[in-house]
């Protein structure tokens, strides 16, 4: 495949390259910085984007795409389709199985494919009810169905957990037998073996082509941690500035815990307590309840009510204001961005922190302005101030979220997965940051990774999900 002089637009979004050659017997990886333009190649090259001028020649016939941005579009697609408001029955959306009928009438591809992606045990469960890893499972099966000559990943391994990760890297090695791999990337510690070459994005386009060598021993890489380190620096600085209110003891409390979908038991007895001081880390496979936990901690789960559990101070159902408890909590997850399907800037984002809300629906006042373009400013996100938050690539949305969550310098802090879809340096800058919260005690956070690098050093105490039971420590 040979791609020569071609520029792509995508509202205020572009990318310009010159010339690249991607032998039939090479995998690639793509880098750059969110808002270089990554996804922009990867929907060009699945024929969803057209190019404004260029060529490009050899393509291969069959081309599959997984993305966080097609993610999001099948989400959007099932909550159209959703017809809760005229029967009595909640809509979980079509099932795993439904939507893999729809992709292909072979059966053995569809069997070949649930092993593969490990999709048995979800056959009958609605889109609407899979966690996010579940979820890019799912997508990849739907990729794998289309039987592509050339499979693009952006962000392959973004919400899965360690084990499945680790059979994906088995797969994209199988795989890479039989067709090309192109994964866009911004963990460089996860490409899989088989990747032979790198090419490097900035504003200008892709101006670094290595081989896997030569990107291993990339200077660039250090140079970047050191301007994460300056911009982490800025935001533990900006969080000081905020006086800590008084704290009740517990923060948070769950007596008894339990959560179920259709009869089947997610987790119970849960009993659990973060008492000031501590910061926790939540972890387990795929679908055990780590985001569920969370969304019962900030009261946007519909079990919080009929269990017993405690929010700064707080006894969920005993007459509270939702909006009592939120205002002292951030929340970035997937869940959360999803949410944001409303017409709205970037410094709106960030302001609706302030409120709680999804959008903006009151004038903010001048020092709300002021806190806003702070934190716009500390991510290096001033220029996007007046962009419409659906143009911006995924990793920039997400870094608007994690904004919107400190703007208020919250006292608890829930992060599901928070560097999902970000860039190299948001990722240092992100890490850098909630460690010197945590260990300053600027907040409580209560953490969701998957990624063994990302675990921050200063917590010390772990929720853990094994074999249907949860285990405090």
């Amino acid at each position: 495949m040979i791609i020569e002089n071609v520029l792509l637009l995508a509202g205020q979004r572009q990318l310009a390259i010159k010339h690249w050659q991607l032998a039939p017997s090479q995998h690639w990886a793509l880098f750059g910085h969110s808002g270089s333009g990554k996804s922009l190649l990867g929907a060009w090259l699945n024929g969803e984007l057209k190019a404004e001028r260029g060529q490009l020649s050899q393509r291969p016939e069959r081309i599959a795409l997984v993305s966080l941005e097609q993610q999001q579009a099948l989400l959007e697609a099932e909550l159209a389709d959703d017809d809760s408001d005229f029967s009595d029955v909640q809509d979980s959306g079509h099932s795993v199985a439904e939507l893999l009928a729809k992709a292909s009438t072979q059966v053995e591809q569809i069997e070949r494919v649930v092993q593969q992606c490990d999709l048995s045990a979800l056959l009958q469960r609605g889109f609407r009810l899979l966690s996010t890893g579940e979820t890019r499972r799912l997508m990849l099966a739907l990729a794998l169905l289309k039987q592509p000559q050339l499979l693009i990943l952006d962000e392959p391994f973004a919400g899965l957990d360690f084990a499945h990760q680790q059979q994906l890297l088995k797969l994209l090695d199988d795989l890479a037998k039989q067709c090309q791999l192109l994964l866009i990337t911004s963990r460089d510690e996860e490409l899989p073996k088989v990747i032979t070459h790198v090419a490097v994005l900035d504003e200008q386009g892709i101006n670094q082509q290595l081989s896997i060598e030569q990107w291993r021993q990339h200077p660039e890489r250090q140079l970047l941690q050191q301007q994460a380190e300056q911009q982490s620096q800025a935001i533990v600085a900006a969080l000081r500035q905020f006086q800590a209110p008084e704290l009740p003891d517990p923060l948070f409390a769950i007596h008894d815990g339990q959560v179920s979908y259709a009869g089947e038991v997610l987790f119970s007895g849960l009993n659990w307590q973060i008492h000031p001081g501590q910061h926790w880390q939540v972890r387990g496979p795929n679908g055990c309840g780590k985001s569920t936990l969370l969304n019962l901690i900030f009261g946007d789960h519909p079990q919080c009510y009929s269990n017993h559990i405690e929010v700064l101070g707080y006894r969920r159902g005993s007459g509270e204001s939702i909006w009592q408890v939120k205002q002292r909590i951030g929340m970035v997850s997937a869940s959360l961005h999803l949410q944001y399907r409303v017409n709205c800037s970037a410094l709106e984002v960030v302001l609706s922190g302030l409120y709680d809300s999804i959008g903006i629906y009151q004038q903010p006042s001048e020092l709300e302005l002021q806190q806003a373009r702070l934190w716009l400013s500390l991510f290096a996100m001033q220029d996007l101030e007046k962009r419409d938050f659906k143009s911006l690539s995924y990793g920039q949305q997400r870094v608007l979220i994690i904004a919107r969550a400190l703007v208020k310098a919250p006292s608890l802090l829930l992060l599901d997965e928070p560097c999902q879809g970000l860039d190299f340096l948001a990722r240092s800058t992100v890490l850098k940051a909630l460690e010197q919260v945590a260990k300053h005690q600027l907040s409580h956070l209560v953490y969701v990774t998957h990624h063994q690098e990302d675990s921050l050093p200063s917590i010390s105490h772990f929720v853990d999900f094994e074999a249907g039971k949860v285990c405090i420590s």
